[in-house]
């Protein structure tokens, strides 16, 4: 599956970030039996980090985008756990989205979207996960997103 998701990454002109170091005291991520739970990853890209409030300075679309930037990050972090072996994935378990938004932004749903859609495109019925959206009055560093995530590995 490595190979695979190397090639879709391709395919959609995308490539993963270097798995980010913690921000803070606690581990990028936990393995415990067949199952990996990678810590919050927040919205970066080649740039940097992608700021912003959802209703307010940055609409559903680039809040998706922010949220595909997090969805790489996971990926990047799971590689890590796996030893650089993505091959060991089997399916997304579960994704955690906050999106920094204002009290009436209710699209959060859409936003996290583009890290469902993300998995999804590389992985088929592997990807397709549970899933919860909150919007939140802050995340850290200001960022518009973050999300965590629980795989089953082999």
């Amino acid at each position: 599956m490595t190979d695979m998701i190397d090639a879709r990454l391709a395919d959609l002109g995308l490539q993963l970030p270097p798995a980010p170091a913690p921000a803070a005291n606690y581990l990028p991520f936990v393995r415990t039996g067949s199952q990996v739970f990678v810590s919050g990853q927040i919205s970066q890209g080649p740039e940097g980090l992608i700021k912003g409030r959802l209703g307010q300075d940055m609409d559903a679309a680039a809040g998706a985008e922010a949220a595909r930037h997090c969805a790489l990050s996971l990926i990047a972090q799971l590689r890590a756990a796996l030893d650089g072996d993505l091959s060991r994935l089997v399916r997304v378990v579960k994704l955690t989205g906050f999106v920094n938004s204002t009290a009436d932004f209710t699209d959060q749903p859409e936003v996290i979207n583009g890290a469902s859609d993300l998995f999804v495109a590389l992985l088929g019925d592997a990807g397709r996960h549970s899933r919860s959206a909150v919007g939140v009055a802050a995340l850290p560093r200001g960022v518009a997103v973050e999300i965590e995530a629980v795989f089953e590995v082999r």
